[in-house]
């Protein structure tokens, strides 16, 4: 085999060992993760909610005015509430 070949072999054997590597920390940090969950369902707080204050804690302050601005002319279409977005 070429040294080429070699080499080739060698970078791929360290990309793979580092993708192990990286998916192991991700198990642990999922983990970590969810025994918080676990410990703040423990507390008392409603987990599935507190899933979706983290969800909207990502996005900026315009995308979640946008969605909610979808999401209330939705709800208003399917009769849900009464209110029509573009009046408040």
């Amino acid at each position: 085999m070429s040294d080429a070949h070699g080499v080739a072999r060698d970078q791929l054997r360290a990309f793979v060992e580092r993708i192990e590597r990286l998916e192991e920390e991700k198990k642990t940090i999922a983990d970590d993760i969810k025994d918080v969950y676990g410990e703040a369902k423990g507390m008392g707080f409603d987990t599935k909610i507190l899933k979706k204050v983290i969800a909207l804690r990502k996005k900026d302050e315009q995308e979640r005015m946008e969605e909610d601005l979808i999401l209330d002319t939705y709800l208003h279409a399917l009769g849900m509430i009464e209110t029509p977005p573009d009046a408040q």
